[in-house]
């Protein structure tokens, strides 16, 4: 790899000590690399602008952690330029790289001496009425639930327009395999190894003793369709996608989820299998 670009979370690197340092080490590795301004302005909830990335780019170095690498991901996902980050967060399944291994993870990459993982995305589009009102994407995954009060919710769930289950949930976790470690997982669904071409369905808090994750193909299409509630009631509901999208919904809405034809390419450096990475992150100290 010879030319890198470097997106920072300025929360976490506050005084950019880390993204100073990473620059000079690439360059001084004799390579180049391009530092995303922070003062860009950034339209449609963006937090980064595809057209600052230079079209040589090789590899993107995201510096935060799980959630900052999830923003670029989807922001330059059209790019299809693999993906690094560096962790500032806490668990950080997705960024590869800490922060104390980052001169000899840079000399490896700009030696080549690294692999790349592809990683399926989702696409959901919201529907009313029969017209579809937005669509967006997400690496880790697509959840409908609850918006500005306590009241469970009332889902139908289509698989390939035939329908699989009526939840009364807080709300609905539609995953990827790359997701199977965020979300899904604090709410009791499966953990699935990163590169598998599935997509997994669970619920949150149901209301029920014999409700479980659902685990389908990657070429599923799914469709959560928003009841009223038992009272007829037509609270406040939305779609969130990654955690940062949010759209509001209406009772007969329809979320149409199906894998993307995009993913998401990321730069692997450790030899660990998936589950030696596992048993690390998720052992008690």
């Amino acid at each position: 790899m010879n030319s890198f670009f470097l997106i920072t979370n300025h929360d976490k690197d506050i005084d950019d000590k880390m993204t100073d340092r990473i620059e000079s080490i690439i360059k001084k590795c004799g390579k180049k690399c391009h530092v995303y301004d922070k003062n860009a302005k950034i339209e449609n909830g963006k937090f980064t602008d595809p057209d600052q990335v230079p079209d040589d780019t090789d590899c993107v170095i995201v510096l935060g952690g799980d959630g900052t690498l999830l923003l670029a991901a989807r922001d330059l996902v059209g790019l299809d330029i693999p993906m690094i980050g560096v962790n500032f967060g806490n668990l950080g399944y997705l960024a590869e790289a800490e922060k104390p291994d980052i001169e000899a993870i840079i000399n490896r990459l700009v030696t080549d001496d690294c692999y790349i993982e592809s990683r399926i995305m989702l696409v959901g589009g919201l529907y009313r009425d029969g017209k579809l009102i937005e669509k967006n994407i997400a690496l880790n995954d697509i959840v409908v639930g609850r918006s500005g009060n306590l009241r469970v919710n009332d889902f139908k769930i289509y698989v390939d327009d035939k329908l699989l289950n009526q939840y009364t949930a807080d709300g609905i976790i539609i995953s990827t395999p790359t997701g199977s470690t965020a979300y899904n997982l604090s709410a009791g669904g499966p953990i699935v190894e990163p590169t598998a071409n599935i997509i997994v369905i669970t619920p949150v808090c149901p209301h029920t003793l014999n409700t479980r994750s659902i685990v389908l193909s990657a070429e599923s299409r799914i469709e959560v369709e928003i009841c009223r509630d038992r009272h007829g009631v037509d609270d406040e509901k939305m779609v969130s996608f990654d955690g940062s999208k949010n759209l509001r919904l209406k009772s007969n809405d329809r979320i149409v989820i199906e894998k993307s034809d995009l993913d998401t390419k990321i730069v692997k450096i450790s030899k660990k299998s998936f589950v030696e990475i596992l048993q690390k992150k998720m052992s008690v100290k």
